[in-house]
């Protein structure tokens, strides 16, 4: 259950919130006490609404221009909307004031990391490593600014000595297996959170980030077992409840992820990519009403969220809404140019309400996109093969296999499409390159061909290789 003075707290917090904007918008005076003033500016920065939270930080720093809180959440501000510079201003000046304050220095490092200043940031960090007891935050520190210097082993060593001083360092634990994936280590990352779960079995972000580390190794059973473990010691651990949706995902057992995300949205803040992942459970169950009904969540908490409109898009063409489909599909494409899917799921569209040189304007970009995404590929060549423009359709798959020589079931598709545009010659030497590729594939020629004689013929050809 959760805390009830949390939700108390919340409440408050909500309430000053909306007096906070009443005051903004109506251009009112109204007083807010320091205290009020960091939440206020906190909760803006937690939901990254950046405008908000500079806003309330300055009103706080107007009348109480001392407050450290302020001043560096002010920096982080700052440097969250890419003005570092201004931020390190900020600190600089805050540090003639309060000299030996850790946060400061902690900012004031991640701050050279952002402006490119790697090697100063780590120097500082080190420094500090000598001048201050929080030996685990900045160690932690030190990590971040090894990844941001792409320097991915130095962080590993960084991110195990942090949680060496505090094993319940749940963004180092993050951080670590983040580091061992990257240099293709993640699997030693399994070991080292074992061991913390042998010091303390209690320790919900050590299953959980052991459940993480299964997850990337696409060892979904004990995945599934280490975020239980998690959830049996703190039930209401989001992060835990989420990746395990994520988890069944990956199984196909979309009820059970559906379950799993439910339970996410009762005990964290909605978000977009929550909602998004919910609807997909449903998608994949084919509900897709319900499905709907969260991919609208999704854009309606931000109406930027692409994955939401596709989702949408995806949903209304299963449920032949084909225009409403297209529309959702634009406004993805709007959004995010770069996502080959959009453009499939655009070409697909395109391609059933008859606008052919639209598909294959779509088909083409998504390949430009991503060249080795074969179902592109095969839906292209498809879209004229049901055209019956068969030398288009091989033209196409030729091309694919350019991309993907290896990809066995182009060379029969070639042979399929060269053998309905009278190429037999050429139609032979693709099947050919296909049974010695993978043998076994050579079925999806009889789906092409289903008149008896044919097969047989076909059969022949394919026995003679044999041989």
């Amino acid at each position: 259950m959760l805390d009830p003075e949390f939700d108390e707290n919340r409440e408050d917090i909500n309430s000053s919130v909306q007096r906070f904007e009443k005051m903004l918008n109506n251009q009112e005076d109204s007083f807010f006490d320091i205290d009020t003033l960091e939440q206020i500016a906190d909760h803006y920065f937690m939901q990254s609404k950046f405008d908000e939270a500079l806003q309330a930080c300055d009103l706080g720093l107007t009348h109480f221009p001392y407050t450290l809180e302020l001043i560096i959440l002010k920096a982080q501000v700052l440097g969250e909307i890419q003005k570092p510079e201004d931020a390190m201003e900020i600190i600089e000046n805050a540090i003639l004031l309060f000299p030996t304050d850790i946060e400061l220095v902690l900012v004031k490092g991640s701050l050279l990391s952002q402006m490119g200043q790697h090697e100063a940031s780590v120097n500082l960090f080190l420094e500090a490593l000598e001048a201050y007891e929080e030996k685990d935050e900045v160690y932690f520190r030190l990590g971040l600014s090894y990844v941001a210097w792409f320097k991915p082993r130095e962080a590993v060593d960084m991110f195990k000595k942090s949680l060496e001083h505090n094993p319940e360092n749940e963004n180092a634990l993050v951080e670590l297996a983040n580091a061992l994936d990257e240099i293709g280590k993640i699997n030693e990352s399994i070991p080292f959170y074992k061991k913390f779960i042998d010091q303390d079995p209690f320790s919900f972000t050590a299953w959980y980030n052991l459940g993480i580390a299964y997850s990337k190794l696409k060892k979904f059973e004990k995945a599934i077992d280490a975020y239980e473990y998690s959830l049996a010691i703190e039930p209401t651990f989001g992060s835990s409840l989420f990746n395990l949706g994520n988890t069944y995902m990956n199984l196909k057992d979309y009820e059970k992820a559906e379950e799993s995300y439910k339970q996410c949205l009762i005990f964290d803040d909605p978000n977009p990519e929550l909602f998004c992942c919910l609807g997909a459970s449903l998608e994949r169950q084919k509900k897709f009403d319900d499905a709907l009904t969260y991919y609208k969540d999704a854009v309606k908490l931000d109406p930027l969220w692409d994955e939401g409109y596709y989702g949408l898009a995806v949903c209304l063409t299963e449920m032949d809404k084909w225009f409403e489909s297209l529309h959702f599909l634009k406004k993805a494409i709007k959004l995010n140019e770069s996502n080959p899917l959009y453009w499939i799921g655009l070409a697909d569209v395109e391609a059933y309400l008859g606008n052919t040189a639209s598909a294959d304007e779509a088909f083409q970009k998504s390949i430009e996109l991503e060249s080795f995404f074969a179902p592109a590929w095969v839906k292209w060549a498809q879209l004229h093969y049901d055209l019956e423009d068969f030398e288009k359709s091989a033209d196409i798959m030729l091309s694919a296999i350019d991309e993907l020589p290896e990809e066995a079931d182009f060379y029969y598709r070639s042979a399929i499409f060269l053998i309905k545009a009278g190429q037999f010659k050429e139609a032979f030497h693709f099947l050919e390159s296909g049974l010695i590729l993978d043998y076994d594939q050579h079925v999806i020629m009889f789906e092409y061909f289903p008149n008896l004689e044919t097969q047989k013929a076909i059969f022949k050809l394919i026995q003679q290789y044999k041989k």
